[in-house]
């Protein structure tokens, strides 16, 4: 274990220059260290830090002795090379790594530290030696290293690139106080712009590999193009398809070259579909540096599992390096994932960020893995209850401390570099509602960090929502602090949609306020009707196919005896648990599902659908299935192309005919003038029938939808059309493909139309 400077360091500096003199004298009167120092697993290192002399800085090096007297055996391993580097006070900001005039500087904020250590690890004949043997240790002095709570140092004749580095911190020991320092540990720094991390996803071999920061200041700035723009998509245009980069293209039906599967870059290729399904938003489930190994550090029940859906933060502004092409590498990483960000762009899709800002991959204190956080100041990074234990809002064992002021701004900070560096054009918070609590985790009005969010100029262009829950109970759907300019996930649109769409009774006006617009939640103030992100399906819970197969979850790949997962599906299997061969209960499936679109389709609101779900992806009813890099999440290639003239198409026809019907979604909330409803028995909660019109008011291209959740066939009246026009009947679910969907219509619409068991009808007026 590293121990901090002492006053042993003297003797030690003694003893040790006595013997090799040459090297440290000239070291020290020429304020330089020797790059290449090698020393054994029993001497770690040269340790630096500076003191004032006059007017500049000088430099004492102190190296320590272990327990073992190895300093003679050791000699003979230490060389020198002709590189030198000097070291000097160093800025307070920015925080993380850049580059100076006199160097690369380094700044680490922690407020309750008091000894920090920067650790470096220098590229060696081609190589980069990851082990503590190599790494330089430059020890900061707080009277000259530290300005305020933020210690930093600049070091001169570094490398531009190739240079690995993290921070040994020490402070208080008093875990009954918050703190949790390790000197013992290297950490990440907060603000590593990259990580180095593992060499391929999902190795368990490397399953303990150190995260390193790591810089590039030699490569040219990525070239977005002369005639790159940003989409700049309305709200209310959006059409949101929530994937993720892995799953995407990680199986071998993609078709792909190994080397880019499951990577930016096999994205790239598979854009064309995205075009082709007619969505103009992708919503990425997280793209930070995660740790997908977590469940695998100790014997637990899911050991045997790999957290693919990336809900485990290790840093909050590095791309995850192995979803690089190839091996992993971070700085291939950032510039695949800026070019996946541009090919979205130039195809018209812009891209959102599914972010978690509210904890990170240290786990709780009784199985804790201090990697970054925690080790520099656990007091200020994460709430602490009254005892000073670890709060849990996440679920995950601890919550980010996320409205205290040095957290917030780094928050900012991130998400300012995710807008500036990579582009992109909003994000998803998850768990959104722990950014609405106090540093003591009880909930706030107006929690600082969602105002400044919203007011933010550089976040200004960009589209912010919010998955408006916790796992402490904190529900705020409807309610969710917004500013006016917060989006929100609309929970209660997606078991409104799917009890009445199953046929629950008692649902019908639930079912009639959520497609048209939710104004219940958010006719407030000056929100819009695009402030509800519509969904039934999202990436935690059942796909859609098997919404329609499964009455219950099951979850017993997941290890924890089906006990994890939520029990509250408001799922129907059509007669039948799981697959079957039965003719009659595939076609109610089929329909069913192509009625949950159409429904998500012809809403007002934003509509977001789930990656797979256009060919009917099953994850034989599991309901939580993000540690599994399998098929089980994986995007099935050829079984979209076994639905691509019947099911597919349905879908794909469904979402091209709400962008070009101005009716269905409206910047404001409908009016009495913009929607009739045809229904005279909205008290009686056995009825299961619902039928409104959509007025266009200006071409007269009226709509007409109806929803059937009985088990038998109702005779609807049709209204008459408008004034010189005509109903063409567009989609009904219940015919078979290519008749399910006609985007011409088909005319001769009679006054009457049967609409069939558990089905739902769209006609058009022209």
């Amino acid at each position: 274990m590293l121990t901090s400077p002492s006053s042993s360091s003297s003797s030690t500096f003694d003893s040790f220059s006595s013997n090799f003199s040459p090297v440290l004298t000239n070291a020290f009167s020429g304020f330089t260290i020797p790059m290449g120092l090698n020393f054994s697993r029993k001497v770690i290192g040269a340790r630096v830090f500076s003191r004032k002399v006059k007017d500049r800085s000088t430099l004492k090096v102190s190296c320590r002795r272990a327990q073992e007297r190895v300093v003679e055996e050791e000699a003979s391993t230490m060389t020198e090379t002709k590189q030198l580097f000097k070291v000097s006070t160093g800025e307070v900001s920015p925080l993380g790594v850049s580059q100076v005039d006199n160097g690369i500087n380094f700044a680490l904020f922690s407020q309750n530290a008091t000894s920090v250590t920067l650790c470096l690890s220098l590229p060696q004949s081609g190589k980069d030696d990851l082990s503590d043997d190599g790494m330089i240790e430059l020890v900061l002095d707080p009277s000259v290293n530290k300005t305020g709570d933020t210690w930093h140092i600049c070091v001169e004749d570094l490398p531009l690139n190739n240079v690995l580095y993290g921070y040994r911190v020490d402070g208080p020991g008093e875990w009954q106080h918050g703190h949790r320092f390790d000197h013992s540990i290297l950490l990440l720094d907060p603000y590593a712009k990259l990580v180095k991390g593992r060499s391929s996803f999902g190795d368990s071999s490397q399953k303990f590999a150190q995260f390193y920061g790591t810089y590039d200041f030699e490569s040219s700035p990525f070239n977005w193009g002369d005639d790159y723009k940003f989409p700049n998509i309305p709200e209310k245009d959006l059409v949101i398809y929530e994937m993720n980069v892995r799953a995407f293209t990680a199986d071998e039906s993609s078709g792909m070259d190994p080397a880019i599967r499951g990577s930016y870059l096999g994205l790239i290729e598979k854009i064309p579909h995205l075009q082709d399904l007619g969505i103009n938003a992708v919503e990425l489930l997280p793209v930070f540096e995660f740790d997908e190994l977590e469940l695998q550090r100790r014997p637990n029940p899911r050991d045997h599992m790999v957290n693919t859906w990336g809900y485990s933060t290790v840093n909050f502004f590095a791309p995850m390096s192995r979803y690089a092409s190839g091996e992993a590498d971070p700085v291939k990483a950032s510039k695949e994932l800026k070019e996946m960000v541009k090919a979205l762009h130039s195809a018209g899709i812009e891209v959102i960020l599914d972010v978690v800002y509210n904890h990170t991959n240290e786990a709780d204190d009784k199985y804790p893995y201090t990697t970054s956080f925690r080790g520099i100041d656990n007091k200020v990074y994460y709430m602490l209850d009254p005892n000073n234990q670890l709060l849990n809002f996440s679920g995950c064992g601890n919550t980010l401390n996320c409205n205290h002021p040095v957290v917030m701004e780094l928050i900012l900070d991130s998400l300012r570099h995710w807008v500036t560096e990579y582009h992109v054009d909003g994000f998803r918070f998850d768990l959104a509602s722990v950014l609405c609590r106090a540093t003591d985790g009880s909930p706030l009005s107006a929690p600082p960090l969602i105002r400044a969010i919203a007011k933010d100029s550089v976040l200004s262009r960009c589209k912010i929502i919010a998955e408006p829950w916790d796992c402490g109970g904190l529900y705020l759907v409807g309610k969710f602090p917004n500013w006016d300019r917060w989006a929100e996930w609309n929970g209660m649109y997606r078991d409104d949609v799917r009890r009445f769409i199953k046929g629950d009774i008692g649902m019908k006006g639930s079912f009639a306020t959520r497609v048209s617009g939710s104004s219940d939640l958010y006719q407030v103030n000056q929100r819009k009707p695009y402030h509800g992100v519509n969904f039934v399906i999202a990436h935690d819970g059942f796909t859609l196919r098997d919404l329609v197969s499964y009455n219950f979850k099951h979850n017993e790949a997941n290890g924890e005896g089906g006990n994890d997962g939520c029990n509250d599906n408001h799922s129907w299997n059509c007669g039948f648990e799981g697959e079957t061969g039965d003719a009659h209960i595939k076609s109610l499936r089929t329909r069913q599902m192509k009625n949950f679109h159409l429904a998500l389709m012809i809403s007002q609101g934003t509509p977001m659908m789930l990656m797979g779900d256009e060919y009917g992806h099953t994850r034989y009813g599991n309901n939580n299935s993000y540690g599994h890099d399998t098929a089980l999440n994986n995007f099935q290639w050829k079984e979209l192309d076994a639905k691509k003239q019947n099911h597919f198409r349905f879908f794909s026809e469904m979402i091209k005919f709400r962008h070009s019907h101005h009716v269905l979604k409206h910047e404001n909330f409908l009016t009495q003038g913009e929607i009739t409803w045809h229904e005279d028995n909205w008290g009686n909660p056995e009825s299961k029938f619902l039928a409104f019109t959509l007025h266009d008011g200006v071409g007269g291209r009226d709509i007409y939808v109806a929803f059937n959740a009985h088990d038998y066939f109702v005779k609807a009246l049709i209204p008459q059309p408008p004034p010189g026009k005509q109903w063409f009947r567009v989609a009904d679910t219940n015919l078979e493909s290519p008749d399910d969907f006609v985007s011409e219509g088909v005319a001769g619409v009679a006054e009457t139309y049967n609409v069939a068991p558990f089905s739902s009808i769209l006609l058009q007026s022209k």
